[in-house]
């Protein structure tokens, strides 16, 4: 299993929290990659619901990692 920010960028708008098969359903339903399927079927399945991204992919980048100022604009 592999995440890059392309591939986790098609679960932003997932219907959180979600189970396992309910982000598998939201990621076929809306054309994701076959990448971002199978790496969601990869993932251990005890029943319980992921709150955000960050809990599939801790290291999913924020938008604090991208170090820009607004106040400059």
């Amino acid at each position: 299993m592999y995440w890059t920010l392309e591939l986790a960028s098609h679960l932003e708008d997932a219907p959180w929290p979600a189970t396992k098969d309910e982000l598998i359903d939201f990621a076929i339903r809306t054309g994701a990659p076959l990448e971002v399927v199978e790496n969601l079927q990869e993932l251990e399945d005890e029943g319980e619901t992921f709150d955000n991204i960050e809990e599939i992919w801790p290291d999913y980048p924020s938008k604090e990692d991208f170090f820009f100022n607004e106040e400059e604009y």
